[in-house]
């Protein structure tokens, strides 16, 4: 499986870093379409729509990307304008839902079986990110600084979980994790924080780097927790199976959704 996982990341990584510095941002903008619109299918899945409502779904999505897209024109023709208003709101929208609502809604153990709720829930989660992702992409190298956060987090989460992790940290929700893997992805990023502030950064840079490098982490960690939660309810071990060894869109992306429009407001 860890040789499976390695060799999607091989194919799949060069792919997406080509997308990011290469391609105009409106084309990236439109490219990340398809991947939303695989995690949106996902969504539904795990939330039991029906084909009508899955449909109705994607199609509020979609129509929820072409506002953004809208909204952003004047504010670019205003000179020294670095966010849209609205790209804000919406930022606050996605990082008010993983701060307050998702944290009660694993703390309760939900199960939420109302459609308009998790509905709702979906499009909270998934524009926040498309959006996040789509603005970030003006400034390529921020947006693969930040993202690489959560794939370090992530990833020494994981390593850090099976050669130390003795004390789960969610068993409820999450068997797999532990809290020694929580302290290894913490770990694995106050060095990476650092090493950025010695090549990139000035000293008077690093506490807002390393406070919004630890916040990222923190809601990373919950995104993937509440995806886990809702693959339990659903009864599926992954949410896809689009990428062998890793599983679906949102089982990539869970940390991303949670972490990035925090990155948004803080870096943009």
């Amino acid at each position: 499986m860890l040789k499976l996982r390695i060799l999607t990341a091989a194919v799949v990584l060069p792919l997406l870093l080509a997308a990011m510095f290469l391609l105009p941002n409106s084309w990236w903008s439109i490219a990340l379409v398809v991947p939303l619109l695989v995690a949106g299918h996902e969504w539904a899945r795990l939330a039991g729509f029906g084909r009508g409502v899955e449909a109705a779904f994607l199609v509020v999505l979609l129509a929820g990307c072409a506002l953004l897209w809208l909204a952003a024109i004047p504010a670019a023709q205003r000179p020294g304008n670095a966010a849209a208003v609205t790209d804000r709101a919406v930022y606050a929208l996605g990082l008010a839902f993983w701060c307050v609502i998702a944290p009660c809604w694993l703390w309760l153990k939900l199960v939420v079986r109302q459609r308009f709720a998790l509905a709702a829930a979906g499009l909270v989660v998934l524009l926040p990110t498309w959006l996040a992702l789509a603005r970030l992409q003006n400034d390529a190298m921020l947006l693969m600084l930040l993202l690489a956060v959560i794939w370090i987090a992530d990833s020494a989460a994981y390593f850090t979980g099976r050669a130390l992790g003795r004390h789960k940290l969610a068993p409820a929700i999450s068997p797999g994790k532990t809290r020694e893997g929580v302290g290894g992805a913490f770990a694995a990023v106050t060095v990476y924080a650092l090493a950025l502030h010695f090549s990139l950064f000035s000293m008077r840079d690093l506490p807002m780097i390393i406070a919004g490098f630890f916040s990222m982490t923190a809601l990373s960690i919950m995104g993937d927790l509440f995806e886990s939660w809702l693959k339990r309810n659903a009864g599926v071990k992954d949410s896809g199976s689009i990428f062998p060894g890793h599983g679906g869109m949102l089982d990539r992306i869970d940390g991303v959704t949670a972490a990035l429009p925090l990155a948004a407001l803080i870096f943009i």
